[in-house]
């Protein structure tokens, strides 16, 4: 299974008092598209056999995801830090036709609050950014939580470990969590039930094109009736 939201290629850096915002505008401004417009493989191995209803996305970057979740019956509210990211996800569901079944919303996950109701999915697929922290990360998560609707779930995709062409000695800033960590960050209540807790390797591709493999964390949670 190749990583099919990969960036194309990242020649963007973090640079010292880069915020999300900073970061990730100027990595979208190096191209026309930096992902490969398809839905994540884990989103929808994960969501395919549910019942449609309203989701919420975190980082919903160039939209591949929404629009997959729109295109099979789901209204969608897809939120992310970047306008530019925003109005080509835009773009993208007026092309496909289900312009009409998502709202995008520019926010700060870190600093805002989530749009307001509750969801039958909420889901962050790779919320990794080089400004982000284990704290805020988790904030950002805990909030999600409480926008679950009841009988909802929760999902939750992150890389677990470096791919093989990158040392993890290479960045020791950052820190890639478990699904135990990612479970006991959030502080669920009782009532909740994990459906998915895994770590599924694959094969992934460098920006560069090497073929290597990488290992991602799947953890997904239901929130009883």
């Amino acid at each position: 299974m190749t990583e099919t939201n990969a960036p194309q290629r990242n020649g963007h850096t973090a640079a010292a008092g880069d915020t999300d915002a900073t970061y990730w505008e100027a990595r979208y401004a190096e191209q026309d598209r930096i992902w490969s417009g398809r839905p994540n493989d884990l989103l929808v191995r994960e969501v395919a056999d549910l019942p449609s209803g309203t989701a919420l996305e975190l980082g919903c970057g160039e939209g591949a995801d929404s629009i997959w979740l729109a295109q099979r019956g789901w209204t969608v509210t897809a939120v992310d830090i970047v306008s530019t990211a925003l109005r080509r996800a835009a773009g993208h569901a007026d092309d496909l036709g289900v312009g009409d079944r998502v709202t995008w919303e520019r926010v700060d996950v870190t600093a805002e609050d989530l749009p307001s109701g509750q969801f039958d999915l909420v889901c962050m697929q790779y919320y990794h950014s080089p400004a982000a922290t284990a704290d805020s990360r988790e904030a950002v998560l805990r909030q999600a939580a409480t926008r679950v609707a009841p009988g909802g779930q929760l999902l939750v995709v992150g890389h677990a470990a470096f791919p093989t062409w990158l040392a993890e000695a290479d960045r020791p800033d950052v820190h890639l969590p478990t699904t135990a960590e990612v479970l006991s960050g959030l502080q669920l209540p009782d009532g909740w039930t994990v459906e998915t807790d895994e770590l599924v390797a694959r094969e992934a591709v460098s920006p560069e094109g090497e073929v290597g493999t990488r290992a991602d964390s799947v953890l997904r949670v239901r929130r009883g009736d």
